[in-house]
């Protein structure tokens, strides 16, 4: 699911009132956001908080944005204090995985305690409207000249958009290993680039270009779906002949060391921040899955 939808659903349910409350005394959470304010781990860290205030099962949520390695360093500090704290969670991602594999980090994401994948989403490539590069077909024609002067920019090593310009490379019979790529702290960073023509190629989630597309600020060039996006004008990397097929995901984690109870209550939370009978939550809560029910194998869950 879209990260867009995810919000929308989120803020949905809350106007709706139709969240179900807490039986147990609401908690005062603590949400890690390991990436700096203004990309995908924030907006869904912060949506998910805002939903489960709503919820009632939370009094208050304070959020903790700590960027850098692919979310390696907040995943550093949020291993230290929320060992055993029942009411810490960080949000996390298919980026931090490919970070923590490239970057080697002295932590490890098997140190905290798994609850619930959140959204999932394709990414989209897009350059700057004053780009002479107008077509995916103009980049690859450029890599092809000089790998190194097509400069991708998007979140840290590792990262779901690193991985695909890696693809294209790779489809092209290029050196993957030489892809100019320049990787950012969080999404408001790679934006700002991306706009400023400082890089050549910007790759993230459409949620997080939306609305630079839609105003003419960026031009969409390529999406990494199976399929193009549903009512969005935009050609799979597929359709243009390089097969590219890569989807994010963005998850949530508890604290090292949490009990069976502590695990269990913040499952039950998350659930409870998404789940309605409202027609417009169905692809929110069809989206969210505890830990428990992604290890049982399901082709819905890919």
């Amino acid at each position: 699911m879209r990260r867009d939808t995810f919000l929308k659903s989120l803020a949905a349910l809350a106007a709706a009132g139709t969240l179900p409350m807490s039986a147990q005394a609401a908690a005062n959470l603590k949400m890690m956001i390991p990436a700096n304010p203004g990309g995908g781990w924030d907006g869904t860290g912060r949506a998910l908080g805002k939903a489960l205030q709503d919820a009632g099962v939370a009094s208050a949520v304070t959020y903790d944005n700590k960027g850098g390695a692919a979310g390696a360093i907040g995943l550093a500090q949020f291993v230290n204090a929320a060992k055993g704290d029942g009411n810490a969670m960080m949000v996390m991602g298919a980026v931090m995985l490919g970070g923590i594999i490239t970057g080697k980090p002295p932590v490890s994401l098997t140190q905290a305690t798994p609850l619930a994948r959140l959204t999932s989403e394709y990414n989209v490539f897009v350059v700057p409207a004053s780009s002479p590069l107008k077509t995916m077909k103009d980049v690859v024609e450029q890599m092809k000249s000089n790998i190194g002067s097509v400069k991708f920019g998007g979140g840290s090593r590792g990262s779901t958009e690193h991985i695909a310009a890696a693809m294209l490379a790779r489809e092209l019979g290029l050196d993957a290993s030489k892809i100019n790529y320049v990787p950012f702290r969080g999404g408001g960073e790679a934006t700002a680039a991306i706009l400023g023509g400082n890089v050549t190629v910007g790759g993230s989630g459409y949620s997080e270009f939306q609305q630079y597309i839609e105003s003419g600020k960026m031009r969409p060039i390529a999406v990494t779906s199976e399929a193009r996006l549903k009512g969005i004008a935009i050609p799979t990397m597929k359709e243009q002949g390089y097969n590219v097929v890569l989807g994010n995901w963005r998850g949530v984690y508890g604290g090292p060391g949490l009990t069976p109870a502590q695990r269990k209550a913040l499952e039950e939370m998350i659930v409870k921040a998404t789940k309605s009978k409202a027609s417009t939550s169905r692809s929110a809560t069809g989206a969210v899955y505890t830990a428990r029910q992604a290890s049982r194998p399901s082709s819905a869950r890919r």
